[in-house]
Protein backbone atom coordinates (compact mmCIF):
# COMPACT_ATOMS: atom_id res chain seq x y z
CA UNK A 1 0.00 0.00 0.00
CA UNK A 2 2.89 2.34 0.75
CA UNK A 3 4.27 1.93 -2.79
CA UNK A 4 0.83 2.59 -4.23
CA UNK A 5 0.40 5.76 -2.14
CA UNK A 6 3.93 6.94 -2.94
CA UNK A 7 3.31 6.67 -6.69
CA UNK A 8 0.01 8.50 -6.36
CA UNK A 9 1.60 11.25 -4.28
CA UNK A 10 4.36 11.76 -6.86
CA UNK A 11 1.69 11.98 -9.57
CA UNK A 12 -0.26 14.44 -7.40
CA UNK A 13 2.73 16.74 -6.92
CA UNK A 14 3.76 16.59 -10.58
CA UNK A 15 0.21 17.39 -11.69
CA UNK A 16 -0.01 20.37 -9.33
CA UNK A 17 3.31 21.74 -10.61
CA UNK A 18 2.18 21.34 -14.21
CA UNK A 19 -1.16 22.96 -13.44
CA UNK A 20 0.56 25.94 -11.80
CA UNK A 21 2.73 26.49 -14.87
CA UNK A 22 -0.25 26.28 -17.24
CA UNK A 23 -2.40 28.61 -15.12
CA UNK A 24 0.38 31.19 -14.85
CA UNK A 25 1.26 31.12 -18.54
CA UNK A 26 -2.35 31.29 -19.75
CA UNK A 27 -3.08 34.35 -17.61
CA UNK A 28 0.21 35.95 -18.66
CA UNK A 29 -0.70 35.94 -22.36
CA UNK A 30 -4.14 37.49 -21.84
CA UNK A 31 -4.44 40.94 -23.41
CA UNK A 32 -4.88 44.03 -21.27
CA UNK A 33 -3.10 45.66 -18.38
CA UNK A 34 -4.35 45.38 -14.80
CA UNK A 35 -2.76 48.68 -13.81
CA UNK A 36 -4.37 50.46 -16.76
CA UNK A 37 -7.81 49.05 -15.91
CA UNK A 38 -7.50 50.01 -12.25
CA UNK A 39 -6.34 53.54 -13.07
CA UNK A 40 -8.89 54.08 -15.82
CA UNK A 41 -8.51 54.98 -19.51
CA UNK A 42 -7.65 58.63 -18.77
CA UNK A 43 -4.70 57.88 -16.45
CA UNK A 44 -1.28 59.11 -17.49
CA UNK A 45 1.35 56.57 -18.57
CA UNK A 46 3.52 57.59 -15.60
CA UNK A 47 0.74 56.81 -13.12
CA UNK A 48 0.02 53.48 -14.78
CA UNK A 49 3.71 52.58 -14.72
CA UNK A 50 3.99 53.55 -11.04
CA UNK A 51 1.02 51.37 -10.14
CA UNK A 52 2.41 48.47 -12.19
CA UNK A 53 5.69 48.77 -10.27
CA UNK A 54 3.79 48.83 -6.97
CA UNK A 55 1.88 45.70 -7.92
CA UNK A 56 5.04 43.97 -9.12
CA UNK A 57 3.80 43.72 -12.70
CA UNK A 58 7.07 45.13 -14.07
CA UNK A 59 9.15 42.19 -12.83
CA UNK A 60 10.17 39.31 -15.15
CA UNK A 61 7.57 36.59 -15.57
CA UNK A 62 9.78 33.82 -14.17
CA UNK A 63 10.48 35.86 -11.03
CA UNK A 64 6.77 36.53 -10.56
CA UNK A 65 6.02 32.82 -11.03
CA UNK A 66 8.50 31.77 -8.36
CA UNK A 67 7.16 34.45 -6.02
CA UNK A 68 3.61 33.23 -6.62
CA UNK A 69 4.48 29.57 -5.97
CA UNK A 70 6.34 30.55 -2.80
CA UNK A 71 3.23 32.42 -1.68
CA UNK A 72 1.06 29.38 -2.39
CA UNK A 73 3.31 27.21 -0.24
CA UNK A 74 3.32 29.69 2.65
CA UNK A 75 -0.32 30.74 2.41
CA UNK A 76 0.50 34.30 1.29
CA UNK A 77 -1.66 34.76 -1.82
CA UNK A 78 -1.03 38.49 -2.13
CA UNK A 79 -3.38 41.46 -2.20
CA UNK A 80 -6.30 41.80 -4.61
CA UNK A 81 -5.83 44.64 -7.09
CA UNK A 82 -9.54 45.50 -7.16
CA UNK A 83 -10.58 44.85 -3.55
CA UNK A 84 -7.34 45.88 -1.79
CA UNK A 85 -7.91 42.86 0.45
CA UNK A 86 -5.75 39.77 1.01
CA UNK A 87 -6.71 37.17 -1.57
CA UNK A 88 -6.70 34.44 1.08
CA UNK A 89 -9.48 36.24 2.96
CA UNK A 90 -11.55 36.65 -0.20
CA UNK A 91 -11.14 33.00 -1.14
CA UNK A 92 -11.88 31.62 2.33
CA UNK A 93 -14.97 33.80 2.58
CA UNK A 94 -16.32 32.49 -0.73
CA UNK A 95 -15.34 28.86 -0.02
CA UNK A 96 -17.63 28.83 3.01
CA UNK A 97 -20.46 28.95 0.49
CA UNK A 98 -19.10 27.08 -2.54
CA UNK A 99 -17.86 23.98 -0.69
CA UNK A 100 -21.10 23.40 1.27
CA UNK A 101 -23.05 23.99 -1.95
CA UNK A 102 -20.96 21.39 -3.79
CA UNK A 103 -21.20 18.91 -0.88
CA UNK A 104 -24.98 19.33 -0.66
CA UNK A 105 -25.34 18.96 -4.43
CA UNK A 106 -23.13 15.86 -4.42
CA UNK A 107 -25.12 14.36 -1.55
CA UNK A 108 -28.39 14.87 -3.43
CA UNK A 109 -26.77 13.47 -6.58
CA UNK A 110 -25.56 10.32 -4.83
CA UNK A 111 -28.87 9.65 -3.06
CA UNK A 112 -30.99 10.16 -6.17
CA UNK A 113 -28.65 8.41 -8.60
CA UNK A 114 -27.81 5.34 -6.52
CA UNK A 115 -31.45 4.75 -5.63
CA UNK A 116 -32.60 5.21 -9.23
CA UNK A 117 -29.75 3.22 -10.77
CA UNK A 118 -30.13 0.23 -8.44
CA UNK A 119 -33.90 0.31 -8.82
CA UNK A 120 -33.59 0.29 -12.63
CA UNK A 121 -31.02 -2.53 -12.63
CA UNK A 122 -33.15 -4.68 -10.34
CA UNK A 123 -36.06 -4.26 -12.79
CA UNK A 124 -34.09 -4.65 -15.99
CA UNK A 125 -36.23 -4.28 -19.14
CA UNK A 126 -39.34 -3.74 -17.04
CA UNK A 127 -41.50 -0.65 -16.70
CA UNK A 128 -39.47 0.73 -13.77
CA UNK A 129 -36.22 0.42 -15.73
CA UNK A 130 -37.68 2.14 -18.78
CA UNK A 131 -39.13 4.93 -16.66
CA UNK A 132 -35.85 5.63 -14.86
CA UNK A 133 -33.89 5.66 -18.11
CA UNK A 134 -36.40 8.01 -19.74
CA UNK A 135 -36.27 10.36 -16.76
CA UNK A 136 -32.47 10.30 -16.74
CA UNK A 137 -32.38 11.15 -20.44
CA UNK A 138 -34.57 14.18 -19.76
CA UNK A 139 -32.35 15.14 -16.84
CA UNK A 140 -29.23 15.04 -19.00
CA UNK A 141 -30.89 17.25 -21.61
CA UNK A 142 -31.93 19.97 -19.13
CA UNK A 143 -29.40 22.81 -18.62
CA UNK A 144 -28.92 23.37 -14.90
CA UNK A 145 -29.40 27.15 -15.18
CA UNK A 146 -32.78 26.63 -16.91
CA UNK A 147 -33.82 24.14 -14.25
CA UNK A 148 -32.70 26.66 -11.62
CA UNK A 149 -35.06 29.27 -13.12
CA UNK A 150 -37.91 26.74 -13.07
CA UNK A 151 -37.22 26.00 -9.40
CA UNK A 152 -37.31 29.72 -8.61
CA UNK A 153 -40.62 30.14 -10.44
CA UNK A 154 -42.19 27.18 -8.64
CA UNK A 155 -40.81 27.33 -5.10
CA UNK A 156 -40.06 31.05 -4.78
CA UNK A 157 -42.60 32.88 -6.94
CA UNK A 158 -45.67 30.62 -6.76
CA UNK A 159 -45.30 28.59 -3.56
CA UNK A 160 -43.05 31.12 -1.77
CA UNK A 161 -41.33 28.38 0.22
CA UNK A 162 -37.80 29.61 -0.53
CA UNK A 163 -36.19 32.94 -1.30
CA UNK A 164 -35.38 33.61 -4.95
CA UNK A 165 -31.72 34.22 -4.23
CA UNK A 166 -29.09 35.56 -1.89
CA UNK A 167 -27.36 33.97 1.08
CA UNK A 168 -28.02 35.01 4.71
CA UNK A 169 -24.65 33.78 5.96
CA UNK A 170 -23.82 31.00 8.40
CA UNK A 171 -23.93 33.44 11.30
CA UNK A 172 -27.73 33.60 10.84
CA UNK A 173 -27.99 29.88 11.57
CA UNK A 174 -27.40 26.58 9.82
CA UNK A 175 -31.03 26.01 8.84
CA UNK A 176 -31.56 29.35 7.00
CA UNK A 177 -28.22 28.90 5.23
CA UNK A 178 -29.02 25.35 4.10
CA UNK A 179 -32.47 26.50 3.01
CA UNK A 180 -30.86 29.15 0.79
CA UNK A 181 -28.54 26.49 -0.72
CA UNK A 182 -31.16 23.79 -1.29
CA UNK A 183 -32.57 25.04 -4.60
CA UNK A 184 -29.12 25.79 -6.10
CA UNK A 185 -27.90 22.36 -4.98
CA UNK A 186 -30.95 20.67 -6.50
CA UNK A 187 -30.47 22.49 -9.80
CA UNK A 188 -26.85 21.30 -9.88
CA UNK A 189 -27.77 17.75 -8.86
CA UNK A 190 -30.43 17.09 -11.49
CA UNK A 191 -28.01 16.70 -14.40
CA UNK A 192 -25.31 14.96 -12.36
CA UNK A 193 -27.74 12.45 -10.85
CA UNK A 194 -29.15 11.63 -14.30
CA UNK A 195 -25.66 10.77 -15.56
CA UNK A 196 -24.70 8.85 -12.42
CA UNK A 197 -27.95 6.86 -12.40
CA UNK A 198 -27.26 5.50 -15.88
CA UNK A 199 -23.69 4.55 -14.94
CA UNK A 200 -24.87 2.92 -11.71
CA UNK A 201 -27.45 0.88 -13.62
CA UNK A 202 -24.86 -0.29 -16.17
CA UNK A 203 -22.33 -1.21 -13.48
CA UNK A 204 -24.88 -3.15 -11.42
CA UNK A 205 -26.17 -5.00 -14.49
CA UNK A 206 -22.63 -6.00 -15.45
CA UNK A 207 -21.95 -7.44 -12.00
CA UNK A 208 -25.33 -9.21 -11.94
CA UNK A 209 -24.15 -11.29 -14.90
CA UNK A 210 -21.08 -12.60 -13.02
CA UNK A 211 -20.82 -16.26 -11.99
CA UNK A 212 -20.59 -15.56 -8.26
CA UNK A 213 -23.98 -13.80 -8.38
CA UNK A 214 -25.62 -16.77 -10.07
CA UNK A 215 -23.99 -19.04 -7.48
CA UNK A 216 -25.37 -16.95 -4.62
CA UNK A 217 -28.84 -17.02 -6.15
CA UNK A 218 -28.56 -20.82 -6.68
CA UNK A 219 -27.77 -21.24 -2.96
CA UNK A 220 -31.05 -19.56 -2.12
CA UNK A 221 -29.85 -16.05 -1.31
CA UNK A 222 -32.64 -13.57 -1.98
CA UNK A 223 -32.38 -11.03 -4.76
CA UNK A 224 -32.29 -8.15 -2.27
CA UNK A 225 -29.54 -9.75 -0.18
CA UNK A 226 -27.52 -10.58 -3.30
CA UNK A 227 -27.90 -7.06 -4.63
CA UNK A 228 -26.84 -5.27 -1.44
CA UNK A 229 -24.41 -7.86 -0.09
CA UNK A 230 -22.54 -8.97 -3.22
CA UNK A 231 -23.32 -6.80 -6.22
CA UNK A 232 -23.19 -3.24 -4.97
CA UNK A 233 -19.62 -3.21 -3.66
CA UNK A 234 -18.25 -4.75 -6.85
CA UNK A 235 -20.20 -2.25 -8.94
CA UNK A 236 -18.97 0.80 -7.02
CA UNK A 237 -15.59 1.32 -8.74
CA UNK A 238 -16.90 2.96 -11.95
CA UNK A 239 -19.54 4.75 -9.86
CA UNK A 240 -16.91 6.22 -7.51
CA UNK A 241 -14.86 7.29 -10.54
CA UNK A 242 -17.73 9.33 -11.89
CA UNK A 243 -18.67 10.66 -8.45
CA UNK A 244 -15.14 11.97 -7.97
CA UNK A 245 -15.19 13.72 -11.32
CA UNK A 246 -18.66 15.10 -10.65
CA UNK A 247 -17.69 16.52 -7.26
CA UNK A 248 -14.68 18.21 -8.81
CA UNK A 249 -16.94 19.59 -11.53
CA UNK A 250 -19.39 20.87 -8.92
CA UNK A 251 -16.58 22.70 -7.12
CA UNK A 252 -15.38 24.31 -10.34
CA UNK A 253 -18.61 24.73 -12.27
CA UNK A 254 -20.98 26.67 -10.04
CA UNK A 255 -20.50 30.06 -11.74
CA UNK A 256 -23.76 30.08 -13.69
CA UNK A 257 -25.93 28.74 -10.86
CA UNK A 258 -24.35 31.14 -8.36
CA UNK A 259 -25.19 33.97 -10.74
CA UNK A 260 -28.81 32.80 -11.13
CA UNK A 261 -29.34 32.65 -7.37
CA UNK A 262 -27.08 35.64 -6.67
CA UNK A 263 -24.83 33.64 -4.35
CA UNK A 264 -21.49 35.18 -3.29
CA UNK A 265 -19.47 32.04 -3.99
CA UNK A 266 -16.10 31.32 -5.52
CA UNK A 267 -17.54 31.14 -9.04
CA UNK A 268 -18.92 34.67 -8.91
CA UNK A 269 -15.63 35.89 -7.42
CA UNK A 270 -13.74 34.49 -10.41
CA UNK A 271 -16.23 36.00 -12.84
CA UNK A 272 -16.01 39.43 -11.19
CA UNK A 273 -12.20 39.25 -11.00
CA UNK A 274 -11.96 38.44 -14.71
CA UNK A 275 -14.10 41.48 -15.46
CA UNK A 276 -11.87 43.64 -13.24
CA UNK A 277 -8.67 42.15 -14.68
CA UNK A 278 -7.77 41.19 -11.10
CA UNK A 279 -5.34 38.53 -12.25
CA UNK A 280 -3.92 37.72 -8.84
CA UNK A 281 -7.38 36.64 -7.63
CA UNK A 282 -8.14 34.75 -10.85
CA UNK A 283 -4.78 32.96 -10.76
CA UNK A 284 -5.14 31.83 -7.16
CA UNK A 285 -8.79 30.81 -7.53
CA UNK A 286 -8.16 28.79 -10.69
CA UNK A 287 -5.15 27.13 -9.08
CA UNK A 288 -7.22 26.32 -6.02
CA UNK A 289 -9.92 24.72 -8.15
CA UNK A 290 -7.29 22.75 -10.09
CA UNK A 291 -5.77 21.56 -6.81
CA UNK A 292 -9.21 20.48 -5.58
CA UNK A 293 -9.76 18.45 -8.75
CA UNK A 294 -6.37 16.75 -8.43
CA UNK A 295 -6.87 16.01 -4.72
CA UNK A 296 -10.34 14.58 -5.34
CA UNK A 297 -8.87 12.29 -8.01
CA UNK A 298 -6.17 11.22 -5.53
CA UNK A 299 -8.85 10.36 -2.96
CA UNK A 300 -10.73 8.38 -5.62
CA UNK A 301 -7.55 6.39 -6.37
CA UNK A 302 -7.16 5.56 -2.67
CA UNK A 303 -10.80 4.48 -2.52
CA UNK A 304 -10.13 2.22 -5.52
CA UNK A 305 -7.46 0.37 -3.57
CA UNK A 306 -9.70 0.15 -0.51
CA UNK A 307 -12.70 -1.26 -2.38
CA UNK A 308 -10.82 -3.48 -4.85
CA UNK A 309 -7.36 -4.74 -3.77
CA UNK A 310 -6.68 -5.77 -7.38
CA UNK A 311 -6.21 -2.09 -8.27
CA UNK A 312 -3.48 -1.75 -5.68
CA UNK A 313 -1.82 -5.03 -6.60
CA UNK A 314 -1.68 -4.22 -10.31
CA UNK A 315 0.05 -0.92 -9.57
CA UNK A 316 2.90 -2.32 -7.47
Amino acid sequence: MSVFLFKRLITLIATLVGASVVVFLVLEILPGNAAQILMGPDASPEAVQALAAKLGLDRPAFERYLSWVAGLLTGDLGISYAYSTPVSELVLERLTLTVPLAVLAMTLTAVIALAAGIYAAARHNKLGDVGVMAASQVGIAIPNFWFAILLILLFSVHLQWFSAGGFPGWEEGVLPALQALLLPALSLAVVQSAILARITRSAVLEVLREDFVRTARAKGVSQRATLWGHVLRNAMIPVITVMGLQFAELLAGTIVVESVFYLPGLGRLIFQSISNRDLIVVRNCVMLLAAMVVIVNFIVDVLYATIDPRVKASDI
